[in-house]
């Protein structure tokens, strides 16, 4: 049996009946990972022999876990007691933190043992994975190409079987953009489903913390310990995680699919667009309805350009004020665009994000899910920063290429990216679903059924 690709449910049943032991699984990743990590760099803080005295403990407990031992390496802005935590920044190259993040306490109480930690776009800044403190992380299909970001080191680490599932962070497109271009699943949560802590702002709803597996179910698996209430997130939502522990089959027989090929005009590439239009009757036969519509996303780039502007003046304006030559463009160029912002434009934003909600809202009245592209374009070169433009459309800045994925983030629904096919050259697409506002479940349910008919994520990257 090959561990590394064994599915986490599957992994997780075995170490709970014994039937293999933490320190066998602990061992089968960390070779998968010496074995591959060098080529891909998905893996930035390495920690094998932790790891493995980490699992000889686990398997001498009597009480037993969630996870059982099952391995995870924390995206590198998630703050790990006493391990390196870099946010990608030479700023924080050496920076050791004193305490958990709130996912690493809830993680490892539920058997999950840390394994290392993985790549990101400095401050996670940015939809391509690369820093100057460790270089670019590439696409496990095709290397030289992007693997997406933020969450990109998690995304390849999952595809390649270095971890049976990742975290991640998705403000504007950082979970869902680099599972499209993995080959894996990448799901955003309505805000408040993963309380963070600690937190700049503990009212923030526009980034959130999320999972990413190989498939719907670990997908899932790993979100019921992520999820729940906690006192230190004003904004968590009460239902406990254990929700998403329930089956997700389901009779999708009759319900009602608005089908969006650019979400109201965006330009997309052709390639992609193809995919998705070959994976369009896989709804139908599930019994569902489909309509071409898509809600009015007017005022989307302008709340949620001025939203992330006004975040990263509140995370970073003191960075910029003292430290600004070590901070890459993009930061600089957002925290300005921040200071530039008056009363006035945060308070238009917060307007039109109100707006956008109840427009989504009233049209998920109509119908129970949205269908889109995740991203407007296939994986780029590994050596572009941003793409400066899509199916021959200029882009202005390095945010306007995620408008597929931002678009849904200013709307607070929630959304998975779920492997749909490849292009010609054999680069992974994958499908956007949207769901009703806290309808989390049945998000993962829809791209389950379809997962089920596809089964497009069982196809390995060639590595």
């Amino acid at each position: 049996m090959d561990l590394c690709f064994t599915p986490a449910v599957t992994l997780a049943r075995m170490l709970r009946a014994r039937k293999v032991s933490a320190v066998e699984v602990v061992r089968a990743f960390v070779a998968q990972i010496e074995r591959v990590n060098p080529r891909l760099n998905a893996i930035v803080t390495f920690l094998p022999d932790q790891a493995l005295a980490a699992a000889k403990a686990m398997d001498r407990r009597k009480a037993k876990t969630l996870f059982g031992g099952l391995p995870i390496a924390y995206k590198d802005n998630v703050q790990t007691k006493g391990i390196r935590t870099t946010f990608g920044s030479p700023i924080y190259q050496d920076h050791v933190p004193a305490e958990d993040h709130l996912i690493v306490e809830r993680l490892s109480a539920a058997g999950a043992i840390t394994l290392g930690k993985t790549n990101l776009p400095e401050f996670a800044a940015g939809s391509q994975t690369f820093n100057t403190v460790f270089g670019a992380t590439k696409n496990p299909y095709d290397p030289s190409k992007t693997c997406g970001g933020s969450s990109g080191g998690g995304a390849v680490a999952v595809a390649c079987g270095m971890l049976p599932f990742a975290d991640g962070g998705d403000l504007a497109a950082s979970l869902r953009n680099p599972a499209n271009y993995c080959n894996v699943v990448g799901f955003r949560p309505t805000p408040g489903r993963v309380p963070t802590w600690p937190a700049a702002n503990a009212w923030n709803t526009l980034s959130v913390l999320g999972p990413m597996a190989r498939t719907v179910e670990d997908t899932a698996f790993l979100l019921s310990a992520l999820s729940g209430p906690d006192p230190r997130s004003p904004v968590s939502i009460a239902e406990p995680g254990s929700i998403f522990g329930k089956p997700l089959k389901r009779s999708f027989r009759k319900a009602r699919i608005a089908w969006s090929r650019d979400l109201g005009g965006l330009p997309m590439e052709a390639s992609v667009t193809r995919v998705l239009e070959a994976q369009r009757e896989v709804f139908a036969s599930l019994g569902c309805v489909i309509e071409e519509a898509e809600p009015d996303f007017s005022g989307a780039t302008e709340a949620f350009e001025t939203q992330r502007a006004l975040g990263f003046l509140q995370s970073y304006g003191e960075l910029y004020r003292t430290r600004r030559n070590e901070l890459k463009d993009t930061v600089q160029w957002n925290v300005e665009e921040g200071l530039r912002l008056t009363p006035e434009k945060v308070a238009r934003a917060t307007a039109l994000r109100t707006q956008l909600y109840q427009r989504m809202r009233a049209f998920l009245e109509k119908h129970d899910f949205l269908v889109c592209p995740v991203n407007q374009l296939a994986p780029y070169s590994v050596d572009i920063e941003w793409p400066n433009e899509i199916a021959g459309t200029k882009l202005g800045n390095y945010l306007d290429w995620m408008k597929s994925c931002y678009y849904i983030t200013i709307t607070s629904h929630p959304a998975i990216s779920v492997p749909a096919g490849f292009t010609p050259d054999g680069l992974p697409v994958g499908l956007q679903i949207v769901g009703r506002y806290r309808d989390d479940f049945g998000v993962l349910q829809l791209a389950h059924a379809f997962e089920r008919e596809t089964e497009v994520w069982k196809r390995r990257p060639p590595i």
